[in-house]
This record gives structure tokens, sequence and C-alpha cells, in this order.
């Protein structure tokens, strides 16, 4: 079920006040920065962890039908990465058709990336997968490849945040609605010797990293899974 814009902005403000027990648009919601809420195999997250961040509100009817409103001021650095997550825990070598779609709305302003963070070897390793970006936002580190693969056609970045290093896959063309290889992806980036095959991938997750939303804006994801092989 999709959400109207009207109905994603009543959740959003009733978040803001506390008063999402008396809402009836979504089957749950919370301002609560680290609010999490978990559904089947999924857990949804509202992870704001940047610093100088404003308001944000997540709302939940399933882990595929999910938003958030959020008020991050433009001041650089990313805000928070609110996303719908599924715990794989298998070795790359066993993933077998490992795939994920996915279906969002975005708004037209802000700074932000629409991605998937893949976590490997107890995060020792960040997958990322940029499916659209807007404003002032960038992969970590130098491009290192381009490459299609996963059904589509990305640049490849490498580079390291200081606890853990990062490759980033960033697809040429934005889109709002995708399917995904992750075991291709994956297989590709053993090939290259940058993982192993037996290293344990352990969540896949989908979200909106957010950098700035002023004014409020609206996030949402209309659809989302992920089929493990």
């Amino acid at each position: 079920m999709r959400l109207s814009r009207v109905a994603v902005t009543c959740v959003a403000v009733l978040a803001t006040l506390g008063l999402t027990t008396t809402a009836h648009a979504a089957t749950w919601g919370s301002s609560a920065k680290f609010a999490t809420w978990s559904d089947d195999a999924y857990t949804v997250r509202n992870n704001v962890w940047g610093s100088g961040v404003g308001p944000q509100s997540i709302w939940a009817n399933s882990p595929g039908n999910w938003g958030v409103w959020a008020n991050h001021p433009d001041t650089g650095g990313v805000k928070s990465y609110p996303h719908s997550a599924r715990s794989i825990d298998s070795p790359i070598s066993d993933l077998g058709d490992l795939t994920s779609e996915f279906d969002v709305t975005v708004p037209s302003s802000g700074a932000y990336a629409t991605a998937y963070d893949i976590w490997v070897d107890d995060h020792s390793y960040e997958i990322m997968l940029w499916m659209n970006q807007h404003g002032d936002v960038g992969p970590i580190g130098s491009r290192v490849a381009t490459v299609d693969v996963g059904g589509h056609t990305w640049n490849v970045h490498r580079g390291s945040n200081g606890s853990n290093e990062v490759f980033s896959f960033v697809r040429q063309a934005d889109t709002t609605t995708a399917t995904v290889d992750i075991d291709s992806v994956m297989a590709w980036i053993v090939e290259r010797g940058w993982l192993d095959a037996e290293a344990s991938v352990g969540e896949v997750q989908f979200g909106f990293e957010i950098t700035s939303s002023n004014d409020g804006l609206d996030f949402v994801t209309n659809d989302y899974s992920v089929t493990p092989g």
C-alpha cells in the first residue's frame, strides 16, 4: 500500500509531537533517533547518527513500505541513514541468487542518496550501491573502475571511512525503481581480490543517506524486498 503525501506528513507531525500512538495512517512510527521496528526477517531503523541534525520521524506499514520525514540543516556531513535491513549471514560463496528490488519516491530538493549498504565480516567491509543521488553528495574514495554487473552500469569507488574499507558502486544513471543482482556484484568484488569468497555477508540494508533536507522533506519506500538465493 502506498501512502499519500498528506498521510505521510500527518504521521511525521504526530511523531514529532509524540503522538504516534494515535496515528492510524501507519502500523508503526517514531521520532526517536535510533528507533527500530522488526517484522519477519527485517528490521526498520530511523538511524539518525550524524552531528548537527534536525528532527526526523519514521513510519512503516511493513519492511517494504516505509518512509521518513526529515528536516536536517544544510551544514554538510551525513545526518542519517534510515533503512530497512535483512540479515543474510552467509559467506559470499554460498549467496546463490541473492537479489533485491525497490521502488521509492524521493524529493526534488535537499542532498541525499538512495543506497544499499551491505556489511561484510562484522562491519570490516562496507559495500554501497548508490541508486540515485541529489545535491552535494558523493562516495568515499577514488574512482577505480567502471563496470556492468548486477543488471546496472556503475562507477566504482574504493576508499576508507577510518573504520572500515568502503566499496561504492554509483549507478551512472539515477533510478527510483530497479532490481539488483547482489550476488553478481559481490562475486565481481571477489574476482578483483578485494574480498575473500568466504567473507561473511551480514545485513543487506536499503534506505536514504540524508545530508540535508531543509524545511522538511518526505522520503518514501513504496516497495522493497530482499530475496536470498
